[in-house]
């Protein structure tokens, strides 16, 4: 496994951000592919779908790998694929070729995540590494959103941001371990998961919260350009209002930590989350739509941060983390195509009640979850000396 330090994996962060960053552009990536090339808003959002959705393959595809091909060599993997399929859909005209390269780069979001991820899961406090992560991608999110607009039309520059990220990241690989996992016997049967069927729990239930998340998160600059009557200016500094209100809230979690426990901060954010969706779906002015989106974008991250936290929890090898991020990326992916089909059939006012209440559905079992976890005492796993590759000019 990767090694235990005290200090932040910097590297782990960095690839971290590299990942998630596509999620975080989704609703600039799906207006632009919309206003750029010639598909309708349905057809846009199940781009940005199918892009999500190669994430998630990947992340199932690899839960149980990264120990075995190790981190170095598929987060290189990972982001190369990211380069060169974002790259080239920011570069192509033709909607294949556009396609193509979305799923392409969506699969190397997916590669990077999930070596982040399982690195996490490793970290002593995998709920304080998060919180870094959340505020990297948090803090290049809002600058891209502020930027984008300046930089003229155009599906690509969004798809370019995240190319560029991955192409920044790729030599920090370098302090990646090469390997993490010992030579086994092959008559050495697999360690079993973990906590199964907690993690089966949170696994079932996550592809709906990020699915609610995502729908409002995919179709929220339509809400603001044509409910609201927005500028696309106005609208990407609202968002990186939101996405900077969001680092604070993060700050906030970090500085909290296990402080209230998983429970309260899962649960009861799920349940305000809910309300700022209904809030931010009906909005008709700039005061009711920024107000939805500044109070949604900070707690979502805060609730991510104890979700991943927990996931890691529940198994330190980090294939739960990896699981159920992945089952995650599946309600992700579904988001913009299900908050476009929602909002064409019903409007974005009933779309965001129809998000609100399976939040509150969901909030239960999540809770019970988080419930379970802090009654448990948790297994510690070894690491061997030759596996702790990191170095101290990791730290920061």
């Amino acid at each position: 496994m990767f090694a235990r330090r005290s200090t932040l994996p910097w590297p782990l962060i960095a690839l971290f951000t590299a990942g998630y960053l596509a999620p975080y552009l989704l609703p600039t990536t799906v207006g632009r592919l919309d206003s750029g090339l010639p598909l309708t808003a349905t057809e846009a959002g199940a781009v940005g779908s199918a892009l999500l959705l190669s994430s998630a393959a990947a992340g199932f595809l690899l839960a149980s790998r990264v120990d075995r091909l190790g981190p170095r060599a598929l987060a290189r993997v990972g982001l190369t694929l990211a380069v060169l399929g974002y790259g080239g859909a920011a570069l192509a005209h033709a909607v294949p070729a556009v396609v193509a390269g979305a799923l392409i780069g969506g699969f190397g979001s997916g590669t990077a995540t999930a070596v982040a991820a399982t690195g996490i899961a490793a970290q002593p406090d995998p709920h304080r590494t998060t919180t870094a992560g959340l505020l990297g991608v948090s803090a290049l999110a809002g600058a891209v959103y502020l930027t984008v607009p300046h930089l003229g039309q155009g599906h690509g520059q969004p798809l370019a941001a995240i190319a560029l990220t991955a192409l920044a990241v790729w030599p920090l690989t370098g302090r990646l371990p090469l390997a993490t996992a010992p030579a086994r016997n092959r008559d050495t049967p697999p360690t079993p998961l973990p906590h199964l069927r907690a993690g089966l729990l949170l696994a079932a239930t996550l592809p709906c919260w990020s699915l609610a998340q995502n729908a409002l998160w995919g179709v929220s600059g339509r809400i603001g350009l044509t409910q609201a009557h927005l500028s696309e200016a106005t609208v990407g500094a609202v968002f990186a209002i939101a996405l900077g209100a969001g680092l604070l809230g993060v700050i906030g979690a970090g500085a909290l930590g296990p402080r209230l426990g998983r429970a309260l901060p899962i649960g009861g954010g799920t349940v305000l989350i809910a309300a700022c969706i209904a809030l931010s779906a009906s909005a008709t002015d700039l005061t009711t739509f920024a107000t939805g989106e500044i109070a949604w974008n900070t707690l979502y991250p805060i609730v991510l941060s104890y979700v991943i936290g927990l996931a890691a929890s529940l198994d330190p090898r980090g294939r739960w983390a990896v699981l159920v991020g992945s089952a995650s990326s599946l309600g992700t992916a579904a988001g913009p195509l299900t908050g476009s089909l929602l909002s064409a059939q019903a409007g974005f006012s009933t779309m965001g009640t129809v998000l609100a209440l399976v939040l509150l559905l969901i909030a239960l079992p999540m809770t019970a979850v988080a419930l379970g976890a802090g009654r448990r005492t948790l297994p510690v796993v070894e690491i061997p000396v030759e596996t702790q590759v990191y170095d101290k000019a990791t730290a920061a």
